[in-house]
This record gives C-alpha cells, sequence and structure tokens, in this order.
C-alpha cells in the first residue's frame, strides 16, 4: 500500500507544510506523504530511505523547535489520518493511533466507555509526538503522566541494512523488544523511528473490560481564573505573592494530599499586558471551591487579592474538548515563539523572584508577548521511579516556562535576546540551566530547547540530554543504537546512538 507523493503545487502539500505551531520555522520538503495506515507508513519510510532523503514525521504540528520544519528535511510523513481509538481484544488495552489528536482521543475514550488518559493541556496536539515525549497535563498530579498507562507501541524502524520495517513492543518481561517499548516512555519523538499506534492500559489493571482498564473520567470539571492588576502591584507584593505560590507547591505535592485533584496555572506576564493571571482546573467536585478559595487564600496572603474571578462548572468532555478557551486562543495564521522550560524541586528563590520582577517590568526590552508560566506538578507523577519509564524527572513541584511569542519577523532578535536573557540570569547559579541538583530537576523534552545545546547558552558542563533524560540517557543511546543504527530519525536534540560492541 503505498500513499501519493504531494509536491509543492499541490494544495494538500502546503496543508501540510503550513501546519506548524511556531511560525518561526517553515520547511521546503521534496515532497509530503498523507499516510493512513502502517503499511503506507512502512511504503513511504522504505522510499525516503531508498531515495537517500531526509524524512521527518508530524502529526498535530505542535514542535517548538524546528525539527519538522527543517530546511535540511526533504520528506514529511503526515500521519494525522491515523485516528483510529478501539478496544484491541488480543492485547487486553485500548488501541489509539498515532495521528489521533489529544481532543479526539479524550472524546472516543469518554464516549466508547468513560475513561480518560491524562493526556495534554491543548486538544489539538497529535498524540504520536505527545505521549512519546512523556505527556503531562491538567490531570496529571491526580493520575499522573499519560505515559504510566503505556502498555505497548508499534513503530515503523530502519534497520542495518536500509529496510523499513514494522516494530511491536510492550512492558510485558519476557517481550524481546522491551527495551525499545520502555525508551517510548518519555525518550521524546523522532529519535527511534515513526509511531503508528499505542496500546494503553493502568498497569495490572484486571479482566478485559475496556471501561475498567483505564481511569474513569472526572463526574466533572471545574475551572476558576483571578487576576491581579500590575497597578496594584510593586516589587514588595510581587516577591512575597511568588514566594506563596512556591510555597503552596512545595506543602501541595504529595499524591495522597486532597489538593492533588487540583492544577494551577499562574502567569505571570510582562507588566504592559497589564495582568498577573491564575487559573485552576478542579475535579473535586462540590468540594472545588474551597479547594480553590483555599489556594487564593494562600496565594495573597500578605498581598492585595486578585480580583475579576471567574467559575464554570462543566462535563469532562466539554473541557476537554474546548479548555480555558483564552489561554490557547491566537491570532489568525499563528505566532513565531520561543519557550524555555525547566522543572523546579523547590520554589524560586527570593533572587530569582527579584529577576522575574526585573524582566517582567523593565523598559529597556519592548516585549509585549513576554511572561513566566509556572505549572503544578508532582503528586501522582513523583509516585513512579526515575528508571521505571524514560521520564526521568520524578520529583519536581513545578513546570515553568519563560515564553515569548511575536507576530513581526523583524521583532525575532529582540524577543530571542530578552527570553535567553531572563533564563539566564534565572538560573545563572547553575551556568545558565536548569541544572538537576537540590533545587532543579532538567527540563521536560516535550517542551524542546534547542539552546540548551548551545555551549555558549548552556555554560552549566551539564550536556543537554543530562537537562532532560537524567541518568536514563546511556540507557537510550544503547537503545537508539539497536533500532536505528542508521540514524535515519534524527533531529538537533535527538539520541545520540551508543557504540555498540558488536562481539559481546
Amino acid at each position: 500500500m503505498t500513499a501519493p507523493m504531494l509536491g509543492p503545487d499541490d494544495p494538500r502539500y502546503l496543508a501540510v507544510v503550513d501546519k506548524r505551531f511556531n511560525k518561526r520555522f517553515r520547511a521546503s520538503p521534496d515532497y509530503v506523504r498523507l499516510v493512513s495506515s502502517t503499511e503506507e507508513v512502512v511504503s513511504a519510510v522504505q522510499d525516503a530511505v531508498t531515495e537517500n532523503r531526509r524524512l521527518v514525521v508530524t502529526s498535530g504540528g505542535h514542535c517548538l523547535e524546528g525539527f519538522v520544519s527543517d530546511p535540511d528535511v526533504r520528506v514529511i510523513i503526515d500521519i494525522s489520518p491515523m485516528k483510529r481509538v478501539y478496544y484491541d481484544a488480543e492485547m487486553r488495552a485500548v488501541a489509539v493511533e498515532a495521528g489521533a489528536t489529544v481532543g479526539e482521543t479524550c472524546r472516543a475514550l469518554f464516549d466508547a466507555w468513560g475513561t480518560v488518559i491524562p493526556l495534554g493541556e491543548y486538544p489539538a496536539i497529535g498524540v504520536g509526538g505527545h505521549v512519546v515525549g512523556g505527556a503531562f497535563g491538567f490531570l496529571c498530579r491526580q493520575l499522573g503522566l499519560a505515559t504510566d498507562y503505556l502498555f505497548g507501541v508499534e513503530v515503523v524502524t530502519v534497520n542495518g541494512d536500509g529496510r523499513a520495517t514494522v516494530v511491536v513492543a510492550t512492558c510485558e518481561p519476557a517481550d524481546p523488544n522491551r527495551e525499545f517499548w520502555w525508551a517510548h516512555t518519555g525518550g521524546g519523538g523522532g529519535n527511534f523511528g515513526i509511531v503508528t499506534r499505542y496500546w494503553f492500559r493502568t498497569p495490572r489493571a484486571p479482566g478485559s473490560d475496556p471501561a475498567r482498564l483505564l481511569p474513569r473520567a472526572p463526574e466533572s470539571i471545574t475551572t476558576f481564573k483571578a487576576e491581579w492588576n500590575w497597578s496594584d502591584i510593586d516589587e514588595p507584593s510581587f516577591l512575597r505573592l511568588l514566594r506563596n505560590h512556591g510555597t503552596w507547591c512545595e506543602k501541595n505535592v504529595g499524591a495522597d494530599f486532597p489538593n492533588a485533584s487540583l492544577f494551577a496555572l499562574l502567569e505571570a506576564h510582562r507588566k504592559q499586558f497589564g495582568k498577573i493571571v491564575v487559573r485552576g482546573v478542579s475535579t473535586a467536585g462540590p468540594d472545588a471551591d474551597r479547594q480553590w478559595n483555599d489556594h487564593l487564600s494562600a496565594l495573597s496572603d500578605g498581598v492585595k487579592g486578585p480580583s475579576g474571578h471567574e467559575v464554570a462548572r462543566m462535563s469532562w468532555l466539554e473541557f476537554a474538548l474546548n479548555p480555558l478557551p483564552d489561554l490557547f486562543a491566537g491570532p489568525p495564521g499563528g505566532v513565531s515563539a520561543k519557550v524555555k522550560d525547566a522543572l523546579l524541586r523547590k520554589r524560586l528563590s527570593d533572587r530569582q523572584i527579584r529577576v522575574t520582577y526585573d524582566y517582567l517590568t523593565r523598559t529597556d526590552y519592548d516585549v509585549m508577548g513576554g511572561m513566566l508560566g509556572f505549572a503544578t506538578y508532582g503528586g501522582r507523577i513523583n509516585t513512579v521511579a526515575p528508571d521505571a519509564t524514560a521520564s526521568a524527572q520524578r520529583d519536581a513541584i513545578l513546570d515553568i516556562a519563560c515564553n515569548v511569542g511575536w507576530l513581526d519577523p523583524n521583532e525575532e532578535a529582540k524577543n530571542l535576546n530578552w527570553v535567553r536573557a531572563f533564563y539566564r540570569d534565572l538560573f545563572a547559579d547553575t551556568g545558565g540551566v536548569p541544572a538537576p541538583g537540590d533545587a532543579y530537576d532538567g527540563a521536560f523534552i516535550n517542551h524542546p530547547d534547542a539552546d540548551l545545546a548551545d555551549p555558549a547558552l548552556n555554560l552549566s558542563g551539564v550536556p543537554w540530554y543530562t537537562l532532560y533524560y537524567k541518568n536514563n540517557y546511556p540507557r537510550l543511546q544503547r537503545i537508539k543504537a539497536q533500532y536505528d543504527p542508521r540514524d535515519v530519525f534524527r533531529h538537533p536534540l535527538s539520541i545520540r546512538a551508543a557504540v555498540l560492541n558488536r562481539s559481546s
């Protein structure tokens, strides 16, 4: 089975090439392939390898870096037509094809069985690259990472002879490809092959009823939003607000704590924006209001309280298909962006909060779209051993990100300079990056940042791969060498294969 080769004159080619979350990058491949089955993926990969054309895969198109939109890429294989979600009786697991989006998967699971997988925050993300990078979302504190529910994976790989083939790997101890399964529990997209299908079930779930193999969907979702006006915030109150927020996260990190059912996001925007915003998503039902009021009370201790309170209650599916609409709203045509991620084991220090205040209020940078975002982490995520999956960061309380976005291409340099300087100064004590240690736990590979591999921007002496994979990296290197010996699947932050002793 073969999918047609679509050249630049075909409107379907343009639809794939323009499917970019980050408009900073643009691809110009020789052709694209829209594939509808695993067999078509095998054929498309084989053609590209035979033609000696560099290939990449896309599904939702939400890579933050230019790994797909790379001018060196000659073939893009788009798996978004592969969207089936069904129960696989032989695997005794729910199968999700890798072209399905987060929203499509949530709808299928809910409609068929009333279940969930704790997938990401934005419904248009493709699960193909999302799950293999670990995948956290609104339910992560309560349920863990999506990858913690991964039972098996189907991947199109290329062997040492240049032949495209299909590998199925599961978590079963007797599976000869079990290490390959493990690599897909946080090893990052674009490293080993093209994922075509995932199988999910809760570890050690008994029976064969698909309605009982995954967590039940929440009975309801309550969302909250409140805002502080920057006009009411000076440096001492900003220091107090962020200190309060970090302290709350430190005290509420446990999986068995009542507030594990609350996911919160604090958005400290540039002062030009006018607002500091806090949002919450709770599955606590009747207790959600108390939970949120306690959270706001903790944040506002010693600070003038926020205004503009908004509360909404809805079904899980209604929320999953359109979560926090104004958070994800963007202008027509999209934006260019740079996101610099870090995982924290402790709250920001007072020095770091003062750095944050400086970068959000200083006037020598005219950067409207800059912010520092704080997403609550921990909970059930931190109950898994660091080497049980490839997702090694299992002791964090927060995922934070220095973000900046712009519309005018001429404004790229000043925006990049601002966000890079901000991040560097935040982590000045560890060489400008969140080197794993007492306070930090590296970075999250689903939020890739090519700067971490730049020795001019990473002065820590800690390589980028340790920031993302910690002690799991050598194991990932061995798996890479076995399953992608020709390095067909690569990008600026891809895993480098270990040199194997073939006689051993």
